[in-house]
């Protein structure tokens, strides 16, 4: 059963932010449906938004730094419950198979089946453009969600699902150690 959803949309390049009403892919075995408590705002939503890096997907409901609340997991699902807190960062989905998705590197999918959080086909729901965080809610493979501890304040957890990440997995990734000296371009919107 297809999830109905509320959210903010851009419907062309020249346009400006509306209320739309849409729906999203059923919550399949792996999937968790999340309420979206916080949604931060990154620049690179608004440069996606009108189209100044491509040519964008409409209409367009942007947001990838999103922090809320699990309210139904697939049957399948074993890293998360309902009422658990989690973040979503700009990734929905992938092919999970080829040598850049098993090593987390998605981004660099060798299939070309990376579903980012907005302005994306979902390659998994028949094409479908997957809409992003500034909407009620979002389904989401459970692979490509984060735990939050539950006291942490989610209206600052959201950005660092861009910004925080931004710093944190070039540096996880390039084994970087204690007193080394680091540049950091691109820091968050």
């Amino acid at each position: 059963m297809r999830v109905p959803s509320k959210g903010f949309a851009i419907f062309s390049k020249d346009g400006h932010f509306k209320p739309h009403d849409f729906s999203r892919h059923a919550v399949g075995p792996k999937d968790v449906l999340i309420d979206i408590l916080y949604a931060g705002i990154c620049h690179s939503d608004i440069h996606s938004a009108y189209s100044e890096w491509r040519e964008g997907i409409y209409p367009m409901v942007p947001g990838h730094e999103i922090a809320g609340v699990i309210k139904e997991v697939g049957k399948e699902v074993k890293k998360f419950k309902v009422g658990d807190v989690v973040g979503v960062g700009c990734f929905v989905n992938s092919c999970k198979t080829c040598k850049p998705c098993k090593e987390h590197q998605e981004q660099f999918c060798a299939n070309h089946k990376t579903v980012f959080t907005y302005d994306c086909l979902d390659y998994f729901h028949d094409n479908e453009p997957h809409m992003g965080g500034y909407s009620n809610n979002i389904v989401v493979d459970e692979n490509y969600v984060i735990s939050v501890d539950k006291n942490a304040p989610l209206e600052k957890v959201a950005p660092l699902l861009c910004a925080g990440i931004t710093t944190y997995s070039p540096l996880k990734f390039s084994k970087v150690t204690k007193g080394t000296k680091v540049g950091v371009a691109g820091f968050g919107g």
